[in-house]
């Protein structure tokens, strides 16, 4: 009898230290959000960068404040309506404090603890440097605060947002890396930072496993239907000047404009200074 309630015991203690890996908010710096106008300003370009008025920001509307559809096929239907993401005390993120920031953005945890679903792109945002995610923070905590409230996501009833624990804990390993970036040129290295972590370039053109999961071994290699091949096999018809045009035209070397999700990435990468454009070619184009 004792060695069963000792069984039982370890094995309690092993699932309560599981359950608490599991869904336990993740440690982050307890930084407070900048409120200088520079802070402000950089956040304002890092907003951009990160194409978050792509989904937050539809057309015509004066501030994020959420709305977009996304709509999902596979690996299961879903309908997920984008937040608003203005200051606002009711149906915004006012309150929101510097670490709820680096949790959501890198993590993909709410400030309640929750998880969010991979349509925010957080799997990408995670390689967002803290500078960078706080001063995102505090450009949208500067902006006045609009009421806009928006419907809840529409998924099969048996999915909930906790089920989100394990698939993080999955993606961690299955995602894999993605090829190293050899050059230490400081464009390239930016260049990266900007396709990867701000552009997210990959949430459309990297292959997924059947959980939706990236396989960044075979990184910007296409998706079918989706986003086209953007590696080096993909350029390799491309000149410098070809993706430069691309970035600030939406223009490819077939003189044809690109169109739909991309049209709205080219509105983020055409407002980029010269040198992150030349960032951006430096990456690809190595």
């Amino acid at each position: 009898m004792k060695t069963r309630q000792l069984v039982l015991t370890v094995a309690g203690v092993v699932a309560l230290g599981v359950f608490y890996v599991v869904f336990a908010p993740p440690s982050v710096p307890d930084l407070p959000l900048p409120t200088d106008v520079a802070a402000i300003t950089r956040g304002a370009y890092v907003y951009n960068a990160a194409g978050c008025g792509s989904c937050h920001q539809p057309e015509g509307a004066p501030a994020p404040t959420g709305g977009y559809v996304i709509a999902v096929e596979e690996p299961f239907k879903n309908t997920f309506h984008v937040p608003n993401i203005t200051p606002d005390p009711e149906t915004g993120i006012a309150g929101w404090t510097g670490a709820d920031f680096l949790r959501a953005l890198k993590h993909g945890r709410s400030p309640s603890g929750g998880f969010y679903w991979p349509a925010f792109p957080y799997r990408s945002y995670k390689e967002m440097t803290d500078e960078d995610v706080l001063a995102v923070g505090a450009y949208l905590l500067s902006l006045a605060p609009v009421r806009a409230e928006v419907p809840d996501h529409e998924l099969p009833a048996w999915q909930f947002d906790w089920l989100m624990a394990g698939w993080n804990l999955m993606a961690g390993v299955l995602e894999g890396a993605p090829p190293p970036v050899e050059s230490t040129e400081p464009a390239v290295q930016r260049g990266a930072y900007l396709a990867r972590a701000l552009g997210h370039c990959g949430e459309c053109h990297t292959p997924r496993n059947g959980l939706g999961m990236m396989q960044l071994a075979q990184e910007f290699g296409g998706v079918a239907e989706n986003g086209p091949q953007i590696n080096a096999e993909g350029l390799s018809d491309w000149a410098v000047d070809d993706f430069r045009a691309l970035l600030q035209l939406g223009m490819t070397p077939d003189f044809e404009t690109v169109g739909g999700e991309m049209a709205h990435v080219i509105e983020h990468t055409s407002k980029l200074t010269p040198e992150d454009q030349d960032a951006y070619v430096a990456f690809f184009m190595r």
